[in-house]
């Protein structure tokens, strides 16, 4: 990716008729709409804002704005005060829209469910990759959205957060883990090789690798190695098996191992033990709980990154890579970094906002006929010309 989400291959999504956009806002902007009509119009300027720090990631709400504005006739002008990527104070507007009362009045209902999630995803997407900048990661959030228009806007999310990370020096997101939203990161399909179930159906981990491999042989090869609870076994197993795809470099395993347990061969003491010998000053410093859990818990830990990878090193197997995946958050991503954790790719859907009203995005009218007005307490909202950095779009 060259920094910025691609365009191709993505309509707005939503209504534009005007039936459907009344069905699904707020009945009072309808019943404002009616008595605008009524009384008379006016030109309005509108704020836009979230009240916590965010990325700006307002293109969905922008082409559906402008898709709506052409089936109505009417224009919708868009001060766009961040652009895409760009870090949001709290309170800050992140864009003003201006034109007439009665066709912007229904929209604010639509237009906002389509700003507030993305723009916290994408920072926490932005966060997750530059905690761990070494590490490339996948979206696998699709299986916790809402439907396939939160799907769309938790793709987009990660590709803006990640393409801010990207030009900071982290590798970021270079995918993700189905083909409707592969275009955001500029891919041509979806990644994935095998879930737990197809193990399950195997009866072993060596033989769903080779059902996968007999069945796509010219694909590189990413094993679920947890499922038996034997995670260096299984890995070795499958090295072995594959060697000359683990020589050549497209061979991973990935560790998804259930929070209830040890990867094979840890308990809490072998676990400091593993540290102990790769990255000993990690755990020399005051941990919170939840660091210590990341650290040397159950699940996949630092320590069981480290032992796998200390497992394939000392077998031969320096070229197969490391998928990681379970509950890669902010924190857990900052911690497998001060731990060194050697880890190629992490798997996450963990960008997913965790507390859903900090994703409110709020308008007000700051404006009515080029007259400033708005609501005591929400001064700080005025447009102040020449104090705010712009752009147009349209």
């Amino acid at each position: 990716m060259d920094g910025t989400p691609p365009r191709e291959n993505h309509a707005a999504a939503g209504p534009v008729g005007d039936q459907e956009i009344s069905r699904q806002t707020d009945a009072y902007f309808n019943r404002t709409k009616a008595i605008v009509q009524r009384f008379g119009d006016a030109r309005v300027t509108y704020a836009v804002f979230l009240r916590r720090p965010v990325v700006s990631a307002p293109r969905l709400m922008i082409d559906w704005l402008t898709k709506v504005a052409a089936a109505r006739g009417t224009s919708i002008e868009i001060e766009l005060m961040h652009k895409e990527g760009e870090w949001v104070g709290a309170g800050d507007p992140l864009l003003y829209l201006t034109g007439s009362f009665t066709e912007l009045a229904d929209l604010e209902t639509l237009y906002l469910q389509k700003l507030g999630p993305p723009c916290v995803a994408a920072h926490n997407a932005y966060q997750m990759c530059l905690e761990l900048p070494g590490a490339a990661f996948l979206a696998m959030e699709a299986r916790h959205c809402a439907g396939a228009e939160m799907q769309e806007m938790m793709a987009y999310a990660a590709a803006v957060g990640s393409a801010a990370a990207q030009r900071e020096g982290a590798k970021g997101f270079v995918g993700n883990a189905n083909d409707s939203t592969a275009h955001w990161f500029g891919q041509p399909r979806g990644f994935g090789t095998m879930p737990h179930a197809l193990i399950g159906y195997a009866r072993s981990t060596v033989r769903a690798a080779e059902m996968f491999h007999e069945t796509f042989p010219d694909e590189a090869l990413t094993v679920l190695v947890d499922y038996f609870g034997r995670e260096v076994t299984d890995t070795l197993g499958v090295c072995q098996r594959f060697p000359e795809l683990a020589a050549a470099g497209r061979l991973s395993v990935r560790l998804d191992t259930h929070g209830g347990r040890f990867l094979e061969g840890l308990d809490p003491a072998a676990s400091y033990a593993v540290l102990e010998r790769h990255v000993p000053g990690a755990i020399r410093r005051y941990r919170s709980e939840t660091e210590l859990r990341h650290l040397v818990g159950t699940g996949v830990s630092a320590a069981a990154i480290w032992r796998i990878r200390e497992a394939m090193d000392e077998a031969g197997f320096p070229k197969v890579k490391i998928v990681a995946s379970s509950g890669f958050g902010v924190t857990k991503c900052r911690v497998m970094n001060e731990a060194k954790a050697p880890v190629d790719v992490v798997g996450t859907g963990s960008f997913i906002p965790n507390t859903w009203s900090e994703t409110y995005a709020t308008a007000d009218i700051v404006s009515y006929d080029g007259v400033a007005r708005v609501k005591l307490g929400r001064e700080f909202l005025l447009h102040r010309n020449g104090e705010r950095k712009r752009s147009n779009s349209n």
